[in-house]
C-alpha cells in the first residue's frame, strides 16, 4: 500500500487511471467507532459520479464511494507467473476457440461471432479479441441481431485476471444490463509431466467419438452439430487442430469406464471431456486418460497444455493441480438483457 515519506497512507490514483491495475485500501465501515479497512486488487474499470468500481481477477466487481478511499496506487499489469508455460491471453483464447470450433462463424471487425445450434456457450458466443469496428452499442446491437436470426440468445465471452484480458468490456456489459451467467477458469501446465504419469490402464485412442464414447459423455442426445464441434479437426485448407478421443473400456456391453478428448494445435494440447464412471472414481483413470492423450500430443510436437475447469469443481481442480496445472485466467459468458438461459445449454462452458 502506498505510504508517504511522513508515514501516511496516500491515494495515488485518479479517474485518469481507469483501465489500469490498482491496489486500494478503503474504509469498509465508514463512521464506525473502530475503523475497519478492506484491501482490493484489480482493474479500475470506472470512476463516475463519486463511485469507484474495481474488477477483480475472478471477474467480480467491487463498487464503493470514492470518499472511503484511504490509499491506492497503480500496480504492475499482471502478477509474475511462477510455473507453467509462458502464454498470453489472446494466444490461449484463439487456441481454445479452434479446439471447440463452431459450425458457423462471421467476423465483426476483430470480434468473431460463433454459432453451433446452441451446443455449449463456447461455440455459441462472441469472442471479442480487439476492435469490433464500430461503437460498442452498435456492435452489441449487431451481435443481438445475428444471434436472433439463428434463434439463439446472444452471449459474449470475456476474460479477466491476466495481461490483456477484458475487465473494461466486462464493466461495460454489466452497465448495459448484460448478465454474467457463467464463470470458469483456464489452467495451463507443461505437457511432459502429464505423459509421465501413466500407470497400467488400457487406454484406447481414436479419431472419432464413437457410440461407446458418447455413452459416457455427460451430454446426452448429441446431435450432428454437436459431433462437428467435438470433431473440430482441420478443414479442407488444413486449418485446425488434431483431435483425439480416449476411452478406458468398461464392463462388456457397458459404457467406457473413463473418457477424454484432446485437441493438438501447434505447441498446445487442450484437454476436455475427461469423465469417469462414478463407480470407478478415485482409481486414477482420469490420470490414465490424460497421460495417454499427452503422449499422443507430445508425438505430434506439442509441449504445453491447457484445460478449462469450473471454479466449484474441487475434485477436478485437485487432480489438475497434482498434474502441474495452475490458473491462467478466468472467463465469463455474458447473456444479453431480457433473455432467459436456454434449456439446450445445460453445461456451464
Amino acid at each position: 500500500m502506498e505510504i508517504s515519506a511522513q508515514g501516511r497512507l496516500v491515494v495515488r490514483i485518479t479517474p485518469a487511471d481507469v483501465g489500469k491495475r490498482v491496489s486500494v485500501r478503503r474504509l469498509s465501515e465508514p463512521g464506525a467507532a473502530r475503523e475497519k479497512f478492506t484491501d482490493t486488487v484489480g482493474v479500475l474499470t470506472s470512476w463516475d459520479h463519486g463511485v469507484v468500481m474495481i474488477t477483480q481477477r475472478s471477474g467480480e466487481s467491487v463498487r464503493f464511494p470514492e470518499n472511503t478511499l484511504v490509499a491506492g496506487k497503480v500496480v504492475p499489469a499482471a502478477p509474475a507467473r511462477h510455473r507453467g508455460p509462458a502464454a498470453g491471453y489472446e494466444e490461449l483464447a484463439r487456441v481454445a476457440s479452434r479446439a471447440w470450433r463452431p459450425v458457423e462463424s462471421e467476423p465483426l471487425g476483430q470480434w468473431e461471432l460463433r454459432a453451433a445450434g446452441g451446443f455449449t456457450r463456447r461455440a455459441n458466443s462472441v469472442l471479442p479479441l480487439g476492435d469490433p469496428g464500430r461503437p460498442l452499442d452498435a456492435a452489441l446491437a449487431a451481435v443481438r441481431r445475428w444471434y436472433a436470426e439463428r434463434g439463439l440468445p446472444a452471449y459474449v465471452q470475456t476474460a479477466t485476471g491476466a495481461e490483456g484480458t477484458q475487465e473494461l468490456l466486462c464493466a461495460e456489459l454489466e452497465r448495459r444490463g448484460w448478465v454474467r451467467e457463467v464463470t470458469a477458469e483456464v489452467w495451463t501446465g507443461a505437457l511432459a509431466p502429464v505423459a509421465d504419469r501413466a500407470g497400467g490402464a488400457d487406454v484406447v485412442l481414436a479419431r472419432e467419438a464413437d457410440a461407446a464414447w458418447l455413452a459416457r459423455y455427460r451430454r446426452k442426445g448429441v446431435s450432428e452439430v454437436a459431433l462437428k464441434v467435438l470433431g473440430s479437426r482441420a478443414d479442407d485448407r488444413g486449418a485446425g487442430p488434431s483431435v483425439w478421443f480416449a476411452s478406458v473400456p468398461g464392463a462388456p456391453g457397458a459404457a467406457p469406464a473413463a473418457i477424454g478428448r484432446c485437441a493438438v494445435d501447434g505447441r498446445w494440447a487442450g484437454f476436455a471431456a475427461v469423465e469417469v464412471d462414478p463407480g470407478r472414481r478415485r482409481q486414477g483413470l482420469a490420470t490414465e486418460v490424460m497421460a495417454a492423450l499427452a503422449r499422443r500430443a507430445l508425438a505430434e510436437g506439442a509441449s504445453a497444455a491447457w484445460l478449462q475447469v469450473e471454479s466449484d469443481n474441487e475434485p477436478a481442480r485437485a487432480l489438475y493441480g497434482a498434474l502441474g496445472f495452475s490458473r491462467h485466467h478466468a472467463y465469463h459468458h455474458f447473456r444479453e438483457p431480457g433473455e432467459r438461459s436456454p434449456q439446450d445449454l445445460p453445461d456451464r462452458s
